[in-house]
């Protein structure tokens, strides 16, 4: 895969856009921050209190950080990264050229897609969620794991393609059996939840597509 990196400071370190263009660039890489602490610790094991401890940064400014809804200063930035051992720049860093609209995903490729679910692990198949409406994974899911017993509800739809092993879902109250070769695709705004009834471990092609 020709990929040609492209390396930027921090955003406030950055001078000022002269054009738009820039401007989505620099929205692209602070929303991606998020994203990477959050993926970050959830593969170190950490909790937000771990973390918290770790980088003497507060919890709740940790959740807030990778939920989005607060951008770190540097000195933030910097106490985080060297808690999860990576440099800085890590959570600046973003591929440029023709990955701006398209990505290719070869298939030796993993790229973890962190959850709060347990017994579901997904790798990434789509470009960065905040460049695309629509993202991918290719999920597994161990003998007896589901969504937990309260449904889910979000705008956007999901397409789940079971290509081994069995997957039910409860959709606004009416069950579905997707089998090996089975595709559903369902509004995310109906209550929905999804298990494992199996003895063995079920893999599927999951979509969501959420509105910008």
């Amino acid at each position: 895969m020709n990929r040609s990196p492209r390396t930027q400071g921090p955003p406030c370190l950055d001078a000022q856009p002269s054009a738009r263009g820039e401007d989505d660039d620099l929205e692209r890489i602070v929303g991606s921050i998020g994203l990477k602490v959050f993926s970050l610790r959830k593969s170190m094991g950490l909790s937000l209190q771990q973390l918290a401890e770790r980088s003497d940064v507060s919890a709740a400014a940790i959740h807030k950080i990778e939920q989005g809804g607060m951008v770190p200063t540097i000195t933030t930035l910097l106490k985080i990264a060297g808690a999860l051992g990576r440099p800085a720049s890590f959570f600046v860093e973003e591929d440029g050229g023709r990955e701006d609209f398209v990505v290719l995903t070869p298939a030796e490729e993993t790229r973890p897609v962190y959850t709060s679910h347990r017994g579901i692990t997904l790798s990434s198949i789509s470009g960065p969620y905040a460049r695309f409406m629509l993202a991918g994974a290719r999920a597994t899911v161990t003998a007896g794991a589901s969504s937990g017993k309260k449904p889910m509800q979000h705008p956007g739809e999901e397409l789940v393609h079971v290509t081994e092993g069995v997957l039910e879902f409860s959709i606004a109250g009416q069950a579905y059996r997707v089998r090996a070769g089975d595709t559903l695709h369902f509004r995310g705004d109906q209550p929905h939840s999804w298990r494992n009834p199996g003895d063995a471990d079920a893999h599927a092609v999951w979509m969501a597509l959420r509105p910008q």
